[in-house]
């Protein structure tokens, strides 16, 4: 069989398996897999490979294996859930001839679904409408992962065999870093030639970056007096408040000098904003009637390619430092900085990779639509493959429109017609045994 042929079996046979995809995400949205107790979703996907009759490799990260790795930070499902009971799995569809391994990745974990009352139905419980299926992780990105397994599915079905060995893969807590998840399949020794991740970044539109993503926190002190004798003591409210004044200064002056096309691609009200500085949590005080003697701001930063964690740090300490200089109390009592939490680098694949042009030809031929090369405003598994290991991956999966919101939602079009891209671009990178 020629890979023409073999492409037009496979993308007819999935087109009539509407049925099939959203039966499989029914399921998966209904194993409530947040991150940190991802296991229910896991035997979901560990029913099916077996269904496949697929083999299949288990295992619960390792921090010893781990922890040396120039990507490894706790995360903070980790700090909160260890990772017994937590288990990556990879199924390998094995070739029979020496092409090039391709693997075929997503994570089983989603994001909570509070508030549950402001959804219109229960996030747990596949909703249909029309062409539209609701539920927490529809997009984000256990339509991916359905998608994935349809593809399989119909290669094996139509009895196509590849020469080179396609890995699926299924991991846990991306939503929190991944470094228990994509990090450890690839230390494993699940590293392919090239990687296909199916998140929601809405065919035609190919994901060729990630952003960067560091946690901060920065303590300003002041001095604890009673209310009634304030003028005796320092507020920490107002001193952070001058901190945070120098940061805002910096966030608008990194927006207007730092672009990245790719970042607004697809939703061009990013465009000025592909960089940003936020402070999410403010915590002080202690009793109302006393001025607060410290306060702790928790921060994010996240920017695109063009920029290594260690140049953001000196630049978000530098500010700091010299917007203190700037306050008498603050000159005396330097805030500190602390970074925690996620600590991930950008990444950005080569646009002429084969895996890249591969994607792209088959998303626009499915589709019937011109796509964009995006990505770079946000932190993804993906930077493992590319940074760490030197894999070309691209991103190409359904529509998501609001993933991680109320009301999340895909299109059953859009998982079929991702279905069609991976099967086809499987048998074009990994090619079809002799």
């Amino acid at each position: 069989m020629d890979t023409t042929t073999a492409k037009a079996l496979v993308d007819e046979k999935i087109a009539s398996r509407e049925s099939d995809i959203v039966d499989l995400l029914r399921k998966l949205v209904a194993a409530k897999s947040v991150t940190g107790n991802e296991n229910c979703g896991q035997q979901v996907m560990l029913d099916v490979f077996d269904q496949l009759d697929l083999t299949v490799e288990t295992w619960e990260p390792s921090i010893d294996v781990l922890e040396n790795h120039p990507g490894f930070f706790r995360t903070s499902s980790y700090e909160e859930h260890g990772y017994e009971g937590r288990e990556n799995a990879v199924a390998t569809v094995p070739g029979t001839g020496d092409g090039p391994t391709l693997a075929l990745s997503g994570h089983i974990d989603v994001v909570p679904a509070d508030p549950e009352s402001a959804w219109e139905s229960d996030p747990w419980t596949l909703r249909r409408d029309g062409d539209r299926v609701y539920g927490r992780g529809t997009s984000d990105m256990k339509g991916g992962l359905a998608a994935m397994i349809l593809a399989v599915d119909v290669l094996a079905e139509e009895g196509i065999e590849l020469a080179g060995d396609l890995y699926v893969q299924s991991t846990i807590e991306e939503e929190a870093g991944g470094v228990g998840g994509l990090l450890s399949v690839l230390e494993r020794g699940y590293v392919p030639d090239a990687a296909i991740v199916p998140e929601p970044f809405g065919l035609p539109n190919v994901g060729i970056a990630s952003a960067g993503v560091m946690f901060f926190d920065v303590t300003v002190p002041g001095k604890k007096a009673h209310a009634a004798w304030g003028h005796q003591g320092v507020s920490a409210f107002d001193k952070a408040s001058h901190v945070a004044a120098a940061l805002n200064e910096l966030n608008e002056q990194r927006q207007a000098t730092i672009d990245f096309p790719p970042a607004y691609g697809a939703d061009p009200s990013l465009e000025g904003h592909v960089t940003n500085i936020n402070i999410g949590v403010v915590e002080g005080g202690d009793w109302p009637a006393s001025v607060p003697a410290e306060v702790r701001m928790k921060g994010r930063v996240g920017w695109p390619p063009g920029e290594s964690r260690a140049e953001v740090r000196e630049t978000i300490e530098a500010t700091i430092d010299e917007g203190a200089a700037e306050d008498e109390w603050l000159a005396e009592h330097p805030p500190t900085v602390e970074w925690t939490g996620w600590n991930a680098a950008p990444h950005e694949v080569n646009r002429d990779a084969e895996i890249v042009d591969i994607v792209t030809q088959n998303a626009e031929s499915v589709t019937g639509e011109t796509g964009a090369f995006v990505g770079g405003n946000a932190a993804l598994d993906e930077r493992f493959y590319q940074r760490y290991y030197d894999v070309p991956v691209v991103t190409a999966g359904p529509y998501g429109p609001n993933l991680h919101g109320v009301d999340e939602y895909t299109t059953v079009t859009s998982l079929l017609e991702t279905a069609r891209t991976l099967a086809a671009s499987a048998i074009d990178y990994c090619g079809i045994a002799a």
